[in-house]
């Protein structure tokens, strides 16, 4: 038996030690495996995270689409790109040594549909919301945070499991010095395991082993073996897991401050989008109007020339007219310029290239005119207009009247409701709220540091190695009645504590800072959430009025047409009444859309506008904030 072991010391060796590490060597992952491990567990520690931090989860992926909006439009309007790059990574030029070559590579959602590459695609709200959320660069930079944060916990996890390392080696070596020239093959190899505990303690154990063949000397051979194990537990400074673990806590709590930043994040997102799309409706709708105001001072000047021609007018009004009719073509070319500037800025802001032939779905903008029923029938007497049509007396006494909340909007709440609402609902809120914990907990590992240093260190060794000198030795045991073994404690005692005297220190002015970062944050909620709510009144009072002064306006400049042809008007009053009419339909236009945007602004602010992974809205319904506080009232 002895002689078969002696025979095959080295198949024994590789068969016990190498062949596990060399297998494992051989059957390493590909890089794509790797890839794909880091997506499987930052995926899952994405979604329990959301779980804990939101109290739900939805889909999550940073892995955009081959078949992007953006690169559908680039390839059916044939729009110019000036680098492969600019339609994907999956189109880049392949390089030398890339590790993946399936890589990238992303199933299409759809086929891209055939299409005449002039043909203007027309984008509602709905439509914008969820295309910025796809092609917009810093949303997809926003999910990618989060993900990068999930890797980071996992690497701080990592740091406390049970972490196995194995390495082998075989080399020649010859030795000529002495008498008797010795040549010959060694073989090592190792492998060993080492775990962290939250407790501070490290552990590690390991096991080794030599082969020597000489050459020479009859070929001669040994086997060293040995193991090892230690332990190392701090007493003092550095123990116990509020400060051994609290890397991983920190990192913990890093995604989900990630999770809710992006939350947050997500409405400010959506609200800008309908934002910016309303400017450009808004502008759209401008244009419309400068126009209907050309063609009117076009007539306008037609007229007054033909009345000028029969003696009814000077000649003075006709360049009136004219000059009108010049300042209104100016602002209706200023609108349409004004309207295409904003619509590219508006695809920019989606991630879309400014050269793609889009437009906006005007019916948005006319859905929004039922916020002009709402509220043009209340009274607006009490200043200088009557009801009805009834004037009061020029010497009757006028007493202005503040605007009344009997006609408000569902979301004109009550001031302390939506801040009570915002401060339980507003994910960068619960950031800032951590951010003073975290603060706390470094000032406790701050002063921990500042202790005297107690560690148990303790090591066990058993067998000893092998090398081309002890190549005729015995091969080794290993003999546990004759191993080595080693206990001791290490005191350092705080003598010199200055850096650690001042970072402790200056954790107390982080502390404060962050609390005053809390006191800030809240005093802007508040300020935000009282100047919506204000928003709200002005723009709901400027429908009223600017509705009213659009039919005035529209009675105005119809009647000033007919004493134009009566004779008994200048042509000056048509010329003012139109640009009155054109001014209340801007403004009233700019009031609707204020006052919509004011309520979407409030929900954001409140923290109960919510996205979803697709970038779409769930509205809040007010309702259940005052159900809510009648049930605590009752209670």
């Amino acid at each position: 038996m002895m002689n078969w072991f002696g025979r095959y010391k080295t198949w024994y060796v590789w068969g016990v030690l190498f062949v596990p590490v060399a297998g494992f060597i051989g059957g390493c992952k590909t890089p794509s495996d790797y890839r794909k491990k880091a997506d499987e567990i930052s995926y899952k520690i994405i979604q329990e995270k959301q779980l804990e931090s939101l109290g739900r989860t939805e889909p999550f992926a940073i892995e955009r689409p081959s078949d992007l909006f953006r690169r559908r439009l680039i390839e059916i309007q044939a729009l110019p790109v000036s680098a492969p790059a600019a339609l994907g990574t999956d189109r880049l030029e392949p390089i030398a040594h890339w590790p993946e070559k399936n890589y990238p590579f992303a199933e299409p959602d759809s086929e891209p549909n055939a299409a005449d590459p002039n043909q203007v695609i027309t984008l509602s709200l709905m439509d914008a919301l969820q295309i910025g959320a796809a092609n917009n660069f810093e949303y997809q930079s926003r999910k990618e945070a989060i993900f990068s944060a999930a890797l980071d916990l996992d690497l701080a996890r990592n740091e406390f499991r049970t972490l196995f390392a194995g390495a082998a080696k075989s080399y020649y070596e010859e030795n000529r010095a002495g008498l008797s020239p010795q040549r010959g093959f060694v073989h090592s190899g190792e492998l060993s395991a080492s775990r962290k505990l939250t407790s501070g303690a490290e552990v590690s154990a390991g096991i080794a082993a030599d082969l020597v063949n000489l050459l020479t000397l009859g070929g001669a051979s040994s086997l060293g073996l040995t193991a090892d194990a230690s332990i190392s537990v701090p007493l003092l400074r550095g123990s116990g897991p509020h400060i051994v673990a609290e890397p991983l806590l920190q990192a913990e709590r890093q995604v989900m401050y990630a999770i809710w930043q992006f939350e947050r994040y997500k409405s400010e997102f959506a609200v800008s989008i309908a934002s910016d799309y309303l400017a450009v409706l808004r502008q759209f709708d401008q244009v419309r109007n400068s126009r209907e105001n050309y063609i009117s001072a076009v007539a306008s000047a037609r007229q007054s020339r033909r009345l000028a021609d029969a003696g009814r007018l000077p000649e003075i009004q006709v360049d009136q007219a004219v000059q009108r009719e010049l300042s209104a073509r100016a602002q209706w070319i200023g609108a349409v310029e004004s309207y295409k500037q904003r619509l590219d800025a508006f695809k920019i802001r989606l991630g879309l290239p400014p050269d793609a032939k889009i437009e906006l779905d005007r019916k948005d903008l006319d859905q929004l005119q039922v916020y002009k029923n709402y509220f043009v029938y209340s009274d607006l007497s009490g200043g200088g207009v009557g009801k009805e049509g009834v004037f009061p007396a020029a010497d009757a006494l006028i007493e202005p009247q503040p605007p009344s909340n009997e006609d408000a909007g569902p979301f004109e709440l009550p001031e302390e409701i939506a801040v009570k609402t915002a401060f339980e609902k507003r994910p960068d809120l619960w950031v800032i709220q951590g951010r003073v914990y975290d603060a706390q907990r470094d000032v406790i590992v701050k002063a921990d540091r500042l202790g005297a240093e107690l560690t148990f260190l303790g090591s066990a060794g058993w067998g000893s190695g092998r090398s081309l000198g002890s190549a005729g030795s015995e091969d080794a045991r290993l003999d546990f009645d004759r191993g080595r073994y080693t206990a001791l404690l290490n005191l350092n005692l705080p003598l010199e504590r200055t850096a650690e005297r001042n970072a402790y220190r200056k954790s107390f002015l982080a502390l404060e800072e962050a609390v005053r970062n809390l006191q800030q944050t809240e005093d802007s909620i508040k300020l935000s959430i009282r100047n919506q709510l204000r928003t709200l009144l002005e723009s709901r009072e400027q429908v009223k009025i600017q509705a009213k002064a659009v039919t005035v306006a529209e009675k105005r400049q119809k009647s000033t047409k007919m004493f134009l042809d009566a004779g008994r008007a200048q042509i000056r009053d048509l010329l003012d009444a139109q640009d009155a009419l054109l001014s209340a339909q801007n403004q009233l236009t700019a009031a609707i859309i204020n006052y919509r945007l004011a309520e979407l602004n409030l929900q954001r602010d409140m923290g109960v506008l919510q996205v979803d992974e697709k970038g779409l809205w769930k509205e809040f319904a007010p309702e259940v904030l005052y159900e809510a506080q009648s049930d605590s009232e009752t209670r």
